[in-house]
Formats: C-alpha cells, sequence, structure tokens
C-alpha cells in the first residue's frame, strides 16, 4: 500500500491536523485501473468546488499532476485522495494561515460478488436520516458519521447497500453510492441540494444519458414514488452500476434501462 503526505511518501500525520480535529476537509475516492484514473476530471471538478465552497486553498493543476503520478505508481487499485485544511490551534474558527495539506493512500479494488452487478441486490432501510444541509449538500466532506452509523445497521451479508432518506422522509441515495430510479423509460435521481453527496458516476451516467436522449430528472423523490418504480439501480466510482433487486417485500427485475446504462459505461472498465 502507498503513502503520500504532501506528495512525498510517509505514514505520519501531525496531531494538529483541522481534518483529524473538526472534519474540515475533504475527499475523493477514485478507480485506478492501469495506470490511470477513467474519472479523474470529475474527481477534480468535485474536489476544486467543495475547496472552493469551505475556503481551503486549491492549486487544481498541481492536485491533476499529483494524482496522475499517484495513479501511475497504483497501477490497479483505489487511491482515496484527502484535503484537509492543515495544521491549526484550538478552537473552530479558521484563520488564513493554514497550509493545506493532501493525503493519497492506495489500496485494493473491493472484492463485490460479481452478482452484484450481473442479479442486483437487496436494499437495507436504513433508520438513519441524513441531515438537511444546504451549504455541505454535494460535498464529499469529511464527516461521514451519518454513513458510519447507518452501515452498522445491517451485518448480514444478504444486503449490499442500504437507502438513506432526509429527515423529510425524501428518497436519498444508499450509503455509499447513489440511486437512480426508471418510470415509464425516465431516469429519476435525487435532488442533492439539501443534503446526499454528488457522485462522480452520478454526474456520467447523467451526461452519457442525456447525450442518447433517454429522458432524465433530477428532482425531489419520495418513498412511495421509489415503489412504484419500474427499475431501481445503484452507482459508485468503484463497481459501476449494481441493479437493485429488492427492498423490504418489494421485488424488481432487473430492467432494460439498467442493462443499456451497464453497457454504455462498460469502456471506463466496468
Amino acid at each position: 500500500m502507498l503513502n503520500w503526505v504532501d506528495g512525498i511518501p510517509a505514514d505520519a500525520l501531525s496531531v494538529k491536523d483541522r481534518g483529524l480535529a473538526y472534519g474540515d476537509g475533504l475527499f475523493e475516492t477514485i478507480a485506478v485501473r492501469s495506470g490511470r484514473a477513467p474519472l479523474l476530471s470529475r474527481h477534480l471538478h468535485r474536489l476544486s468546488d467543495g475547496c472552493q465552497r469551505l475556503g481551503i486553498s486549491c492549486d487544481l493543476a498541481m492536485l491533476d499532476a499529483e494524482l496522475q503520478r499517484f495513479a501511475a505508481a497504483v497501477g490497479d487499485g483505489v487511491a482515496k485522495f484527502i484535503v484537509t485544511r492543515g495544521d491549526g490551534q484550538r478552537g473552530y474558527a479558521p484563520t488564513t494561515t493554514e497550509q493545506p495539506r493532501r493525503l493519497l493512500q492506495s489500496s485494493a479494488f473491493p472484492t463485490y460478488p460479481p452478482e452484484h452487478a450481473a442479479q442486483g441486490v437487496r436494499l437495507f432501510p436504513c433508520q438513519t436520516r441524513l441531515a438537511e444541509q444546504p451549504l455541505l449538500a454535494g460535498m464529499k466532506h469529511l464527516n461521514r458519521l451519518e454513513q458510519v452509523l447507518a452501515r452498522a445497521e445491517w451485518q448480514d451479508a444478504e444486503h449490499g447497500e442500504g437507502l438513506m432518506r432526509d429527515t423529510s422522509g425524501r428518497v436519498i441515495e444508499g450509503v455509499f453510492s447513489n440511486l437512480f430510479l426508471v418510470k415509464d423509460g425516465v431516469l429519476l435521481t435525487a435532488d442533492l441540494s439539501r443534503c446526499g453527496v454528488a457522485g462522480v458516476m452520478r454526474a456520467e451516467l447523467l451526461e452519457r444519458a442525456v447525450s442518447r436522449s433517454i429522458s432524465c430528472q433530477v428532482r425531489d423523490i419520495e418513498y412511495a414514488e421509489l415503489l412504484a418504480a419500474d427499475e431501481l439501480f445503484l452507482c459508485n466510482s468503484l463497481f459501476g452500476i449494481w441493479p437493485v433487486r429488492a427492498l423490504a417485500s418489494r421485488d424488481w427485475p432487473v430492467g432494460p434501462l439498467t442493462r443499456k446504462l451497464q453497457g454504455i459505461i462498460r469502456d471506463l472498465g466496468y
């Protein structure tokens, strides 16, 4: 496993880092294949946007070059890229003197069962709700405690992912993925302006669907609408697309649009 801190191999982190103390930072989980990250530009765009929103200094060209060097060193696997505000003093208030810190870690691809993509997964109905906070919505910030609590709700191998809703009951996403519905040939995914993570695979699928004249909508989705959907699937940048075959007592077939979209992203290595 490779570990870099600020562009050089290292295994230690300052105890003063605000990412550790307050979750003051962002991260990206990036699939690397043959020394390249197919969705790197989308990861960089989201990271840059998040840094701007949090007021963390970001040299996009430098991050791009560093990530490409790291991907070449990884070869095949997962690169986790963390950007924190850097070292700080006690207290929440940031100053203008912090120097952002960059952490890169590599790992092997997770060993998901191939049946998840081929036959679909059962979705666990999580009780943990996502808080509505528009200032942080869409970002992949370092505070993932809602996801930690939600993932702890099931231990069995029967469920491949969990469904997360917001405090108003609206359908938002999976614990570690985004969620799409298909109804009457229309591709639907949740509005993430209040909470949730705007995934890079979600963005890629929306763009490719629109370019192929597939009707798409991004809007609020109620739980009853999810249950009435014709197809359901999950996506993220590591596993691509997983059909959803069941949630509680509701079952779905693996639908034709889900299969079509799986084929559309095959060129990315999924």
